[in-house]
């Protein structure tokens, strides 16, 4: 990896049992530049968070998303403006009708396991 890759992550946790903070964990140690979204925390693992995805003011290569399904409706709009190259759908927040809004809207999606693409070295593709 020539520069690090914006990787947000919906969700983002300071608890550590959540896949959301494994996933980051990983993501840092793995030399991606995490941009973590909650407006819970002021951080997470020591990186500061936005409060929503309308506040990140730079690119984003991967939306790791840790969100209900149910929650994520009312952020398909702030999904679509962000533009992130793509957008990984982690086991439980898949949603048919939120993946077709982004994909219509030039966002690639992927139902995957970030944890699992990380460690299989698939993250990147």
């Amino acid at each position: 990896m020539n520069s690090p890759l914006n990787v947000a992550i919906l969700g983002a946790s300071n608890v550590d049992s959540r896949y959301s903070n494994m996933a980051q964990r990983n993501l840092l140690q793995a030399g991606y530049k995490v941009i973590p979204v909650n407006p819970k925390y002021s951080e997470v693992m020591d990186v500061p968070t936005v409060a929503s995805l309308s506040d990140i003011n730079e690119p984003v290569d991967t939306l790791t998303i840790y969100l209900d399904p149910s929650k994520l409706v009312q952020l398909v709009n702030e999904i679509i403006e962000l533009h992130p190259r793509r957008a990984i759908f982690n086991p439980g927040t898949e949603a048919k009708h939120i993946e077709s809004a982004l994909q219509e809207a030039g966002i690639k999606t992927e139902q995957a396991c970030t944890l699992v693409l990380l460690r299989t070295g698939q993250f990147e593709d």
